[in-house]
């Protein structure tokens, strides 16, 4: 099981607040952090901007480029991998002395050009298909494949934030595993418990994303797709017990059992415990 947390656009412009979800996500069991890379004037289009001028209060989510250098040592720091979405062409090489892999957004999938670009990195790729049907994620993988990507994982995503559980569609994930032959992960916007684990124990998702805020305070959170850090604790510490219940599938006797092996019952007199045990008794 590999967690991945989305701080997305809760981070405020504050480095300061960047690193403090570093350094909660690793409390909480994440294996990854991943921010985004965008600059509003390359990611809406101008006709897109003049019909939706709400659209502009989103120039403030910006990750600063002169952030990358200290997420990366806070990372190092606090021993969790970095990661980052660009949303345009050049933050592909920005981010790349830095991030450990590139998430390609379900928002991007149709882009090629960002695909090629990743891929030519041949660093690892992680890619949320949703939206997507079968044809366009098609696509993408051979785009990824033929630029050079040779670790790409896939995430099963729905787009609808938050996710309503009738749409989860959790056995989607069987099915692009036995489609590509990669990994594929689940990228959570249900904020449900019960989806997070089932994507786990019945679909065996390789990854888990989630949107992650810290306080309530993220300009995300009242979306209500994010989650906050108590209730996710609680999940992949659950998952993660699970995990070491379930053990390696080896059948011989565990350490707690040792003792009682010589008390078992003796073959030849059906007596216990062992002839070889009682003589030192």
């Amino acid at each position: 099981m590999y967690f991945i947390s989305e701080v997305s656009s809760n981070h405020a412009g504050s480095i300061d607040r960047c690193i403090e979800f570093i350094k909660v996500s690793k409390q909480i069991g994440c294996d990854a952090v991943k921010f985004q890379m965008f600059k509003l004037d390359d990611l809406f289009s101008i006709e897109a901007l003049r019909a939706r001028p709400e659209f502009a209060l989103r120039r403030a989510w910006e990750l600063p480029v002169s952030f990358l250098g200290p997420l990366k040592e806070a990372c190092q720091e606090y021993n969790i991998d970095f990661s980052c979405t660009p949303f345009y062409l050049s933050a592909v090489s920005e981010l790349e002395p830095y991030v450990d892999f590139y998430k390609i957004a379900s928002y991007e999938l149709l882009w090629l050009d960002l695909l090629a670009e990743v891929a030519q990195t041949r660093k690892r790729v992680i890619l949320s298909t949703g939206m997507a049907n079968l044809d366009e994620i098609d696509m993408a993988v051979e785009h990824l494949q033929k630029n050079g990507a040779k670790n790409i994982e896939l995430l099963h995503c729905i787009s609808g934030y938050p996710t309503p559980l009738a749409d989860c569609n959790l056995a989607a994930i069987e099915t692009l595993r036995n489609r590509y032959k990669l990994k594929v992960g689940w990228s959570d916007h249900s904020v449900n418990p019960f989806v997070v684990e089932r994507a786990i124990n019945k679909w065996d998702a390789s990854t888990i994303e989630f949107h992650l805020d810290l306080d309530g305070a993220g300009d995300e959170f009242k979306t209500g797709h994010c989650w906050l850090p108590n209730d996710m604790d609680k999940v992949i510490k659950t998952l993660k017990s699970n995990a070491d219940i379930d053990g390696s599938g080896v059948k011989t006797a565990a350490a707690s059992e040792m003792f009682d092996r010589d008390w078992r019952a003796d073959p030849s007199d059906g007596l216990r415990p062992l002839i070889k045990t009682r003589e030192m008794l």
